[in-house]
């Protein structure tokens, strides 16, 4: 079977590599939008089915693995991509010292079926000053990364304490995806 990642994530490419599956990439035309009210888990699917959608119309014979990740922060704010600097700064401020969710949304379209799921995972950051959150920013890792860190990287140093799925904060839980395909395949 032909696997299409649908994602320009970097980090998606390398975990799907990790699960040994055959997969070309193709990066979706879409607009993510975090609907008010919109609870996480079906924020993060409607986001992962769009993507999925906008990459299956070229690629009908395909299955394709399409992915968003969310933070959900310790007030309920649903966190995307910082916009800015100063939008990173806010969101590891509100996260700093606090257990947050991370969730990530899948979905797998193939041969006319359509699947998703979503998983979470419990995250609990240090304590941050503001020197330590100025310095992550000025890292310039952040600004691509929903709630404005990476595990994987620099932002791994900012956790205290992960309850669940390590791939999942990286943003593919790839434990379960792979259940998840053998079952759609059965």
């Amino acid at each position: 079977m032909k696997y299409i990642l649908a994602s320009a994530s970097p980090r998606r490419k390398e975990l799907l590599a990790l699960a040994g599956l055959n997969f070309c990439v193709c990066s979706p035309q879409t607009e993510e939008v975090l609907l008010p009210a919109e609870p996480a888990a079906a924020a993060a699917m409607r986001l992962a089915a769009q993507k999925a959608a906008a990459v299956a119309a070229q690629n009908p014979e395909a299955c394709i693995i399409a992915a968003d990740t969310i933070v959900a922060a310790p007030n309920g704010e649903l966190l995307g991509k910082p916009l800015d600097s100063a939008d990173a700064v806010r969101m590891l401020r509100l996260l700093s010292g606090r257990e947050h969710r991370v969730i990530t949304g899948v979905c797998l379209r193939s041969g006319g079926q359509t699947h998703t799921f979503a998983q979470e995972t419990a995250v609990r950051f240090y304590a941050l000053t503001e020197q330590e959150i100025e310095s992550y920013i000025h890292s310039g890792e952040p600004m691509d990364k929903a709630g404005a860190y990476g595990i994987q990287g620099r932002g791994g140093l900012l956790v205290e304490s992960i309850c669940g799925d390590y791939f999942n904060v990286v943003g593919l839980p790839v434990g379960r995806l792979l259940r998840e395909l053998a079952l759609m395949n059965d």
